[in-house]
């Protein structure tokens, strides 16, 4: 699947990795996150980070039935920072540099997190 966008010079195809790529980086600058986690917990309940190869197991680009575009982003925070505000940050953030780069509108974009982490 691909996003299609018009312009008066022809069409512009955006690959959905490309957009879990960039929301990726995005996520991964941000203060407090210590990385991208899979959607999928282990049996133990453990989150597994993501390496930056793997960042499409972390991100979901839906599109809903109305056309419009969501995102879900599963993130592992560090131990010690306000979740609230770390999550709400993450998602200014990517919305913003998603909107100015691909000039595509997103709804929604939905964080959720796997799992807290001491970092040494």
């Amino acid at each position: 699947m691909a996003i299609s966008k018009g312009t008066q010079f022809g069409n512009i195809n955006i690959s959905i990795e490309a957009i879990t790529d960039l929301a990726g980086g995005v996520v991964s600058e941000c203060y407090g996150v210590v990385g991208m986690a899979s959607q999928k917990l282990f049996k133990d309940g453990l989150a597994e980070l993501l390496k930056m190869e793997n960042y499409s197991k972390g991100v979901i680009v839906r599109e809903t039935e109305e056309g419009h575009l969501e995102l879900d982003l599963y993130i592992v925070v560090s131990h010690g920072v306000k979740i609230s505000e770390v999550v709400n940050e993450v998602q200014k953030k990517v919305k913003y540099v998603l909107e100015k780069t691909l000039e595509i509108e997103f709804d929604a974009v939905n964080i959720y997190v796997q799992g807290v982490k001491m970092i040494k």
